[in-house]
This record gives C-alpha cells, sequence and structure tokens, in this order.
C-alpha cells in the first residue's frame, strides 16, 4: 500500500533553515504528482509547494523565494528545503501524494488538499522569534 513518511521537522530561530524529506513506498513514485501541505490547529490545512510527475511546481505566495520542494524519483524522495524560516512558518508539515487529479488546467500541480488520497503522518516545524 502506499506510504509517505515525513522526516526532518525540528525548532529553529527566526531566519535559520530546516529540510523537510518524505519518503515513498508503495507506488510508483516518478508518476504522483506530490505536495506539501502545512496546518497550525484551528486552520485549514494550506498548501505550501507541489511538483507534479512533469516536474513542474507551484509555491504559496508566503514562502516563495524561501522554499524549495524538490523531486528524487530514483530514491523515492520529497524534499522541501526551507530557508530564511519566519515565526508563521511554524505548523505541522504534511507530505501528500496522488497519481490523478492533482494537475490543473494550467498545467500546474494543485494545492488543494482534497486533490490528494495519501498522506503522512506530518512533521513538526517550529521557529521561534
Amino acid at each position: 500500500q502506499v506510504q509517505l513518511v515525513e522526516s526532518g521537522g525540528g525548532s529553529v530561530q527566526a531566519g535559520g533553515s530546516l529540510s523537510l524529506s518524505c519518503a515513498g513506498s508503495g507506488f510508483t513514485f516518478s508518476t504522483y504528482a506530490m505536495a506539501w501541505f502545512r496546518q497550525v490547529p484551528g486552520q485549514v490545512r494550506e498548501g505550501v509547494a507541489a511538483v507534479d510527475s512533469d516536474g513542474s511546481t507551484t509555491y504559496a505566495d508566503s514562502v516563495k523565494g524561501r522554499f524549495t520542494i524538490s523531486k528524487d524519483n530514483t530514491k523515492n524522495t520529497l524534499t522541501l528545503q526551507m530557508n530564511a524560516l519566519k515565526p508563521e512558518d511554524s505548523a505541522m508539515y504534511y507530505c501528500a501524494g496522488d497519481r490523478w487529479g492533482c494537475t490543473l488546467i494550467s498545467g500546474r500541480p494543485s494545492m488543494v488538499y482534497t486533490a490528494y488520497t495519501y498522506w503522512g503522518q506530518g512533521t513538526q516545524v517550529t521557529v521561534s522569534s
């Protein structure tokens, strides 16, 4: 079965960096669109960055220029490099993936959480000021 396992969360001071990883198994990684979402208790899960099977990417405006999503199909790994972190980046971060229905008419991958079927358990990121 499809499994997604995140790692790499932790605590960091504002301005610092963290790298999140998501290891995928049980599916053909190269054929899936993958994304990172984050959620703060009481708020809606929001898309952070996504990468489609063809390598096209999308970023939330709030993280553009600071975060980079990458997908290594040889290692079945999705990575989110987060630089210049801000306290408002603090959240539980989730890895998500799906084979179908994640590509928008624009050709970009979706960042709507309902577009993704498979989810990891999450990893906490805390940024202190």
